[in-house]
């Protein structure tokens, strides 16, 4: 798969199949989330993955009760190491580059799980203190994400997207471009807004150009088929 398909494929899921995940595929994921870019590269991650299905309804309930979580055979929650980046970039490291560092593996992770035919989610609403008990979290470390990972039960529904002229700006905050699409060369989402002006023009105009269209076939033809007189 190439990597804008994975990208524009991916799609938060909340209904699996109950079948095991190749260990050569979880392990990719894992891959893919270790190579993401980091502050100074300090890689100040960890990642745990979790099976065993005790241990997921546990976890589960630690997302405050998503308990379609369980039918994910893989969760891999994705811990960083905040004094680590603190160490070397004060409070901004603690507060903010950390969290990045992790959010950047996280979509690593979501992207090669659909690349390989997989499924995801990101999980950002759970109890932090009770899944630290949970999966004994020490201290210096602090879960950011769980990722339920599966073959999909069905297609996940596709969201809704702004689109690019609603959130570029060019040059400065509200420096609109008229036409993103152009612009960007995007001639493809160019010609499908043509189309699609076309057929709301139709639409809208159809019904007069096809009468005044019918009037004039008719003159037409009754000139046609007029005998001349003698």
């Amino acid at each position: 798969m190439e990597t804008f398909e994975a990208i524009e494929k991916r799609r938060t899921c909340r209904k699996y199949l109950n079948s095991p995940i190749e260990w050569e595929k979880v392990g990719n994921i894992l891959l893919a989330g270790s190579m993401a870019p980091s502050a100074g590269n300090l890689q100040d991650w960890k990642f745990i993955v979790v099976t065993n299905k005790e241990k997921r309804r546990a976890v589960s309930k630690a997302c405050l009760k998503q308990f379609w979580m369980e039918e994910a055979p893989v969760h891999i929650v994705v811990c960083s190491e905040p004094k680590k980046c603190e160490r070397f970039y004060g409070l901004r490291g603690d507060k903010l580059y950390s969290i990045q560092n992790a959010a950047a593996a996280i979509q690593n992770m979501l992207i090669a799980a659909t690349d390989q035919g997989l499924s995801s989610a990101w999980i950002g609403a759970f109890d932090e203190d009770e899944l630290v008990k949970v999966l004994n979290i020490p201290k210096y470390a602090r879960p950011q994400a769980i990722i339920p990972i599966g073959y999909p039960a069905g297609e996940p529904n596709k969201p809704a997207k702004f689109s690019l002229v609603d959130l570029v700006f060019l040059d400065n905050w509200g420096g609109k471009i008229v036409n993103v699409d152009l612009v960007m060369d995007y001639w493809s989402e160019v010609i499908r807004n043509k189309i699609i002006e076309a057929k709301e023009t139709l639409e809208n105009e159809g019904k007069s150009f096809g009468s005044e269209f019918l009037k004039k076939s008719k003159e037409k033809l009754n000139k046609l088929t007029k005998k001349p007189k003698k």
